[in-house]
């Protein structure tokens, strides 16, 4: 009889095209990795993997196979999911996915709160770039993400939680020169944008209000983090857009950066959370995104509060000029 985990073991393989990678990935030696591979081959009477020299790649009937495994593993998950939680809401092992633009700033008081609350459940982190989560959310390595929406992928369901302004960040020694609406966007369309590397979805949500402000062309630095962007534009190498909630965390007291709301129609994302459409667990995702809305009311309440303060000092300084 085929069981599930040579079903898991042929899906690693499949995904890595690697019997070293996929042994590491099941946490078990390659030869019996390779065992369970040449015992499935054999229950079902076809050869699934082609070996080769430096690689593998699948036959065709492996490729038919990677297919329904796929939904055979999934499926078997989702009922383990749904015997296991139908007592109590969020309890047990949940393994949750996060983009990079949110985890740091979302996620502390969003914790805090799931630990006080929900003292039962085991949350697993996994924080990578968008695609990579949407692949590992299909495939029931993840059983949930936290993600920029909109996000097409069959299989998958999705729910908004709230949107969120980009706000303009910019080197101190040029505030004078940003205080109107005008001078900002200009700012935005001059070329001087830092953005994140290829692959987040916030450069894209940037690039395309930029697109929409006349920009073509931008200073490429290939950075991986919010944090290293709000560095580099505190020290006079250009000016980004930062996703509010960011603000209290990346910019201190005294750093030598202005921070700008900018006119309607604001760049914005819309943050949602997306899971598999056969996973019996909506429930527990239902809720874990109400205490996520209500971390990011309170992290937008502080956001508001710094940029309202930062605007009134620079209104003052603009005055005694």
């Amino acid at each position: 009889m085929v069981t599930l985990r040579q079903l898991r073991y042929f899906l690693a393989v499949a995904r890595h095209g690697h019997f070293g990678r996929a042994a590491e990935e099941c946490n078990v030696s390659q030869p019996s990795l390779s065992a369970q591979i040449q015992a499935l081959e054999a229950m079902l009477g076809v050869q699934l993997i082609e070996r080769k020299r430096g690689g593998i790649a699948l036959t065709e009937m492996g490729k038919i196979t990677e297919r329904r495994a796929h939904d055979i593993v999934t499926g078997a998950l989702d009922l383990m999911d749904y015997t296991r939680h139908q007592a109590s809401v969020l309890t047990g092992p949940l393994n949750l996915g996060v983009i990079p633009s949110i985890a740091p700033y979302l996620l502390p008081r969003a914790l805090a709160q799931l630990q006080e609350r929900f003292p039962g459940l085991q949350l697993k982190l996994r924080e990578t770039l968008t695609d990579t989560l949407v692949k590992e959310v299909s495939a029931g390595r993840l059983d949930v993400a936290l993600i920029s929406l909109p996000i097409f992928r069959p299989g998958l369901e999705r729910i908004r939680l709230f949107d969120e302004a980009f706000v303009l960040l910019a080197p101190a020694g040029k505030a004078a020169e940003l205080r109107t609406p005008a001078q900002r966007n200009l700012a935005l369309a001059s070329g001087d944008l830092l953005l994140l590397e290829e692959g987040h979805c916030m450069r894209d949500q940037a690039l395309t209000f930029c697109r929409g402000l006349g920009a073509d062309s931008w200073r490429q630095y290939g950075a991986s983090s919010l944090s290293t962007i709000t560095q580099m534009v505190a020290n006079g190498y250009g000016t980004t857009l930062l996703p509010e909630m960011a603000v209290p965390t990346e910019i201190h007291p005294g750093a030598p950066v202005a921070v700008f709301r900018l006119d309607e129609p604001q760049p914005r994302r819309t943050v949602g959370l997306v899971w598999r459409k056969t996973s019996a667990r909506k429930r527990d995702f239902v809720e874990l995104g109400r205490v996520l809305t209500e971390a990011a009311c309170e992290t937008h309440a502080e956001a508001t509060t710094f940029i309202n303060n930062a605007d009134r000092s620079a209104a003052e300084a603009g005055m005694r000029q």
